[in-house]
C-alpha cells in the first residue's frame, strides 16, 4: 500500500462567512497543491473540506499520515465521535444534532477506504506544509471579499 502524507487546514475570515481551504499532498518527493472555498461557510466545514478534498484525490487505497491543526476533525475521527454520531442517527451524546453530519459522511466513508492517521499540530506555530495550508485558505477565503 502506498503511503502520502497529506497536510490541510481550513479558515474562515467570519464564522459564519467566506471561507476557504488548502492541502497538500506529499507522495514520492513530489507535491500537490489543493485549495478552494465558499462565499458563506464556517471554519470546520472548511476544516473537513480540505481533508475531503485530499482524501478524495487518491486514485487507490493508501496509507495516509493526515496532519491537521483542527482538533475538531483530528478527535471526531480519532477518538470515534463522528462514528457514533452516525450510529446514532447523527445525534449527539446528549442527543442535539451533530453538526455537518454531509462532510462527516463523506469523511467517514474515506476514511473506510485509506487507512487515515490523523496528527494533531499547533496551528500558526511554524509548521512548514500548516503554514502553506494556511496561506493557501486565506487566499481563497479573500476571493469572497
Amino acid at each position: 500500500m502506498k503511503h502520502v502524507e497529506i497536510y490541510t487546514d481550513g479558515s474562515c475570515r467570519k464564522n459564519p462567512g467566506p471561507g476557504g481551504w488548502g492541502a497538500v499532498l506529499v507522495y514520492g518527493g513530489r507535491e500537490l497543491e489543493l485549495s478552494g472555498g465558499e462565499p458563506d461557510t464556517t471554519n470546520n466545514r472548511m476544516e473537513l473540506t480540505s481533508v475531503i478534498e485530499a482524501l478524495s484525490r487518491l486514485k487507490e487505497p493508501c496509507e495516509v499520515t493526515l496532519t491537521s491543526d483542527s482538533k475538531y476533525v483530528c478527535d471526531g475521527i480519532s477518538k470515534g465521535w463522528a462514528a457514533s454520531w452516525r450510529r446514532n442517527g447523527w445525534k449527539k451524546s446528549d442527543k442535539s444534532p451533530a453538526l455537518n453530519p454531509d462532510l462527516w459522511e463523506k469523511l467517514l466513508e474515506l476514511c473506510e477506504r485509506h487507512k487515515v492517521s490523523f496528527v494533531w499540530v499547533k496551528g500558526h506555530a511554524g509548521h512548514p506544509y500548516n503554514e502553506r495550508c494556511d496561506t493557501l485558505a486565506q487566499a481563497e477565503s479573500g476571493k469572497y471579499l
